[in-house]
């Protein structure tokens, strides 16, 4: 059974949103010093990486 136009507005929603709140952590976690992201189990490189790209596949 396909889901209703509603549902899928909603779907894509809350998509939208988890993508604009995922970039919003990696920036503040790139405002962190290499140590800290280490810490945190992150690289610098991996998160630099992640924020050129504009959607998250």
């Amino acid at each position: 059974m396909s889901h209703s136009v509603f549902r899928k507005a909603y779907d894509r929603m809350i998509a939208a949103r988890q993508r604009q709140a995922n970039g919003l952590i990696r920036n503040y976690l790139l405002a962190q010093d290499d140590a800290t992201l280490q810490s945190l189990g992150h690289k610098r490189e991996d998160l630099e990486k992640k924020n050129r790209i504009p959607f998250e596949i």
